[in-house]
């Protein structure tokens, strides 16, 4: 690992941006296209309430909904809308040296450095799978930012490099936005309590196809989430998110969560190695829900431009610290789709590099 001072970096670019409709979208992780029927019932059902202003009933429902799913007590439940709100409370705690972990989600680091935060970045080496090296973050870091899984690269960190983090005064927020997509979510700390300074945020628009809906939350000691509540208006989440919130936590769901999770563990293995046969395409080994792609040099752009001329949008992936422009992120799709993906990025790439290695067209 190796830190890195700021770059133009494109830090609020993100999947929906590269996605446009009528085109075969493998830029954003959303899982479907719209929630299950189950899902949208109850929300149907909960639009009947839109005449009273988000109470205090329904959200300790929802604390406690999600304090049952993770076996912790309702005041270590903080709802949110969407994981990224709680990115953007992060200032609110205070820190003078935050350390953000990349490749890894930007809005974090947007979010700090627009307060004014000094944040430093610390890279993961590609050499060595994108691990963690915990001794890598700088000792004076009162706050370090982490995915787990990744996002973009997929690595699922062990939960033991994440604890070596913690100390006191320090706050260590994981972004477990796509744990639920992990088959039995190893590795979460959403369930451990005990981990000094813990902030965990989880969203639910990803496995239930909520992005429109924004619906998440956050777990952590009470103290602490009042600190990150603090300069939040008043009924911050909305009716039908706090009824997703309690829905997506109720044991069926989760249960059904976990086999949407294993289906789709399924479809990543056989999707990655569609695209790992391709020649000169690498694939970033790893358990969420994308893979993170590095094409031959100088081809990330012009392939991007050619899939799209053949409906197909993914993400550019250059915007992450750490990755370039030969980088791009893809969803994991059902296998019908996948084989669509790996047809026309194989006849992109075969239009672009000729027997010698070298780009053949650059336009």
């Amino acid at each position: 690992m190796a830190s890195e001072p700021p770059t133009g970096h494109d830090l609020h670019h993100h999947g929906d941006l590269d996605a446009e409709p009528g085109l075969i979208d493998f830029a954003v992780n959303v899982q479907g296209d719209g929630p299950p029927a189950w899902l949208r019932d109850r929300l149907v059902l909960a639009i009947d309430e839109l005449g009273r202003y988000p109470g205090a009933v329904l959200e300790d429902r929802a604390r406690a909904t999600v304090g049952e799913r993770h076996g912790r007590p309702p005041e270590q439940v903080l709802p949110l809308a969407g994981a990224a709100e709680g990115f953007a409370l992060l200032p609110a705690l205070g820190p003078r040296h935050a350390v953000v972990v990349h490749p890894g989600f930007t809005e974090p680091e947007a979010a700090l450095r627009e307060a004014g935060v000094a944040v430093t970045r610390v890279l993961t080496d590609p050499a060595h799978g994108h691990r963690l090296d915990p001794s890598a973050v700088p000792a004076d870091a009162d706050l370090v930012v982490i995915g787990n899984p990744t996002n973009p690269t997929g690595v699922l960190h062990p939960a033991a490099s994440l604890r070596e983090l913690a100390r006191p005064g320090r706050v260590l927020v994981v972004d477990e936005a796509f744990a639920d997509a992990v088959p039995g979510e190893p590795e979460s700390l959403a369930g451990d309590p005990t981990v000094p300074g813990l902030l965990v945020l989880r969203s639910l628009t990803k496995t239930w196809a909520l992005a429109g809906l924004r619906a998440g939350y956050a777990l952590g000691d009470p103290v602490l989430l009042e600190r990150l509540a603090a300069p939040r208006p008043h009924w911050p989440v909305s009716s039908l998110a706090l009824e997703a919130i309690v829905a997506c936590c109720e044991p069926d769901a989760v249960s059904a969560g976990d086999q949407r999770a294993r289906e789709m563990a399924g479809n990543r293995v056989s999707q990655s190695a569609a695209l790992s046969a391709i020649e000169g395409v690498e694939v970033q080994q790893g358990v969420a829900p994308y893979l993170l792609l590095h094409l031959p040099d100088g081809t990330g752009e012009l392939v991007r431009a050619r899939l799209r001329e053949r409906g197909i949008a993914v993400r550019r992936a250059d915007t992450f610290p750490g990755l370039g422009a030969d980088h791009v992120r893809v969803a994991v799709r059902p296998p019908e789709t996948a084989r669509v993906l790996a047809a026309a990025l194989d006849d992109a790439l075969c239009s672009l590099v000729g027997a010698s290695g070298e780009l053949a067209s650059r336009h």
